[in-house]
């Protein structure tokens, strides 16, 4: 599809989009672009529009893997070619890569039957073999599986793909414009494939009435006469991609000045991004600014431009903060490099730290003033009693709702040990619980399905063919093999699971300050299920019901975001927040069934809504349903003080999991013991701020043994 359908101005930051696109036509040592945005805009598009406006690529002819005849590959898998072969030329190639590919589609094939049976070294190259001097475009990059990520990595890092099966191997230069477009609701990218991509570009769909008018009223003009609407914009499609061409014959005559150079390392410094991938990348990218603008000298302009494009997504940050730069640093970054090559104002730049970076007057006294805690945290109202419980239910009889406090500010995160389903899952790969995976350690040999055999167990195939050799009259020294002696490799790895937290947010939470550590650890949790690929869902309960905060979804920063904005008020509906997460989980089975679920339950155990109703044990019953659906779960004990009623335990057994304290789910003990420390000492300041009922004496430890079997 032309990408003329869509105006570049129409959609907010399709110009961008479009500019990172041809630097990296014009030179694709660039390394590629990310473009991140809602769904509907256009994404694919623009990137589909790219191969029209590459330049023709020289082939040797008849190489399936695209040899340069000026520079020919030695260890071409179709070599080794002559230095006079005849060649030719073909249109560049935009590749696709499906989410879903496997890995012999994405590296190629090794018919390992014909190899042993027959001694035939048969190869049919995969995609990035077809992607080499070409784009490959992957949709919904941050929905690729896990090992198609790592084989994109090294291709990337090294330009060559490498195909290795029980002792065959395959080599082949792969080097390839890396473009990707995602929806970060969807989930985020792994760092280390995010800083794969040389430049990244935000989009979105604009708000205006008249640029809407103007896509929708192209696009249906497009469908009304494809070939005509394709030629009204064919004259400007070429003048494109003649001006490409133009800058590519004048990039090797740019200069790149030691004053620009300096300006480019200033940049990414005062934006502390990590490595130098970024200098490479931005001094590359103001190298292709400028051939594109005309220019044979990298100019301030440049950088500035190449910095905004290049950094947004390497800056050093968490992984729930969205990836942006700000205009004003950057430019103060470049005018700091130009005084200190002496080309700003000659009044002497004194390195003095009261510039106007808006960083100094954010914390004016809180570094000496620690006690002075907020009053939305920790303390009870005055005048209602000690037992957490009860300090926040309204007046029996008097039918208002139970007051909303503030939402509490997550402590510090940690990190978390692992929570694991038990048993062995065959889900999509991951980093958590065991499962049947396509790659990792081999624990078995099987007899194959039909089909080729692509993972061969040879130790196993040779003690299958040893007893029959002098049966089929072997005279040599090689094996005689037949297809029924071949056993494929059963391999086990990690798989992904579904983590679905379902959150106690009543008044009880609010109490010594419990809610803040409790998102602390929860919000650790998630941290903890980003780096192990889980999708995530939340469920929260208070007051009279029960509420699916977030949807299943492989977007944590979305769960992150819910929870630091949750509200705790209101009485105890435990039951009905397990009920609520049974029937989340029965739905998401149907989706997904081969993704396994972990419940991981934050609660002090504690049950209450209507008078006289045994709120208790309507949660226990809805705990034994959910047990009996085979749903492994983790009870986060939540109960704190000095009277602990053991009711988050009692949950545990009825859900047949296990129960961790709070400080009990960090992997460094150390860690935790810091914190418990630090939560005793908010305790003790909170109840300095309200009349003692009872003596302000030290909080006694928990005796008896820890139940956390199965937890690694």
């Amino acid at each position: 599809m032309n990408a003329s359908v869509f105006p570049f101005s129409a959609v907010v930051g399709m110009d961008d989009l479009r500019l990172a696109l041809v630097l990296n036509a014009v030179s694709p040592a660039v390394g590629g672009v990310l473009v991140r945005g809602e769904k509907g805009t256009a994404k694919s598009t623009m990137v589909r529009a790219l191969a029209a406006i590459l330049p023709p690529v020289d082939i040797v002819a008849g190489c399936r893997f695209s040899c340069d005849p000026a520079a020919l590959d030695p260890a071409c898998p179709d070599g080794p070619h002559e230095v006079d072969v005849a060649g030719g030329t073909r249109p560049a190639r935009l590749v696709e890569l499906p989410v879903g590919a496997s890995e012999d589609r994405l590296v190629g094939a090794l018919d390992i039957e014909r190899a042993l049976t027959e001694g035939v070294k048969a190869y049919e190259p995969g995609l990035l073999a077809a992607a080499h001097r070409g784009v490959l475009y992957v949709d919904e990059v941050n929905l690729l599986h896990d090992h198609l990520v790592d084989l994109l990595l090294d291709a990337a890092a090294l330009g060559t793909s490498y195909v290795e099966r029980e002792g065959v191997s395959v080599r082949h230069a792969a080097r390839f414009l890396l473009v990707g477009t995602m929806n970060p609701e969807e989930g985020e990218l792994r760092p280390q494939l995010l800083d794969r991509f040389g430049l990244t570009v935000e989009v979105a769909a604009p708000r205006e009435v008249e640029p809407r008018s103007e896509v929708v009223r192209r696009r249906l003009a497009f469908e009304a006469d494809p070939a005509g609407f394709a030629a009204r914009w064919a004259l400007a499609e070429a003048d494109l991609a003649g001006r490409i061409a133009e800058a590519r014959r004048r990039l090797p005559a740019v200069e790149l000045s030691d004053s620009a150079l300096r300006q480019v390392a200033s940049v990414c410094a005062a934006f502390d991004v990590d490595g130098l991938r970024a200098d490479l990348v931005t001094a590359r990218a103001a190298i292709a600014h400028a051939a594109w603008s005309g220019r044979t000298e990298v100019s301030s302009e440049d950088v500035r431009v190449a910095a905004r494009l290049a950094l947004p997504h390497r800056r050093r940050r968490d992984p729930f903060d969205a990836p942006g730069l700000d205009e004003d640093q950057l430019d103060e970054a470049l005018e700091a490099a130009r005084q200190d090559e002496g080309d700003g104002p000659d009044d002497g730049p004194d390195g003095s730290p009261d510039g106007p970076d808006g960083s100094g007057p954010e914390r004016p006294d809180d570094g000496g003033r620690g006690d002075d805690a907020p009053a939305t945290d920790t303390t009870l109202p005055d005048g209602t009693p000690e037992d957490p419980e009860t300090g926040d239910q309204p007046p029996a009889g008097t039918g208002a709702p139970a007051p909303d406090r503030p939402a509490a500010t997550p402590d510090q995160p940690f990190r978390a040990r692992r929570l694991e389903v038990p048993g062995r899952g065959s889900g999509a790969a991951g980093r958590r619980s065991r499962a049947e995976t396509s790659s990792g350690r081999v624990t078995r040999a099987r007899v194959p399905d039909a089909g080729p055999v692509s993972r061969l167990h040879l130790p196993a195939t040779l003690v299958a063919a040893a007893p029959h050799q002098v049966a089929r009259g072997r005279t040599g020294r090689g094996l005689v093999l037949h297809r029924q002696d071949l056993r494929e490799a059963g391999h086990e790895g990690r798989e992904s699971n579904l983590i679905l937290f379902v959150v106690d947010a009543s008044g009880s939470m609010a109490a010594r300050a419990r809610m803040s550590a409790v998102k602390g650890a929860v919000l650790s949790l998630l941290l903890d299920a980003y780096q192990r690929r889980d999708k995530v869902g939340l469920v929260t309960f208070r007051g009279a019901d029960a509420t699916l905060a977030l949807p299943p979804t492989s977007s944590v920063e979305a769960a992150a975001a819910r929870l630091s904005a949750l509200p705790p008020g209101g009485r105890t509906p435990l039951a009905a927040g397990l009920l609520r997460a049974h029937e989340t989980l029965r739905t998401e089975r149907l989706r997904d069934p081969r993704r396994r679920p972990l419940l991981v339950v934050v609660t002090d155990g504690r049950a209450t809504g209507v008078r006289g109703a045994d709120h208790l044990g309507q949660a226990h019953r809805a705990a034994d349903l959910l047990a009996a659906s085979g749903v492994a779960s983790v009870v986060v004990d939540c109960e704190s003080g000095p009277v602990r009623l053991g009711l988050a335990g009692q949950l545990a057994s009825a859900l047949r999991g296990e129960v961790l304290r709070v400080d009990e789910l960090a992997a460094d003990p150390l860690a935790a013991s810091v914190r418990d420390r630090t939560a005793d000492a908010r305790t003790a300041r909170s109840r300095t701020t309200r009349p003692a009922t009872r003596p302000a004496t030290s909080r006694p430890r928990p005796s008896g043994p820890r139940r956390a079997r199965g937890v690694a």
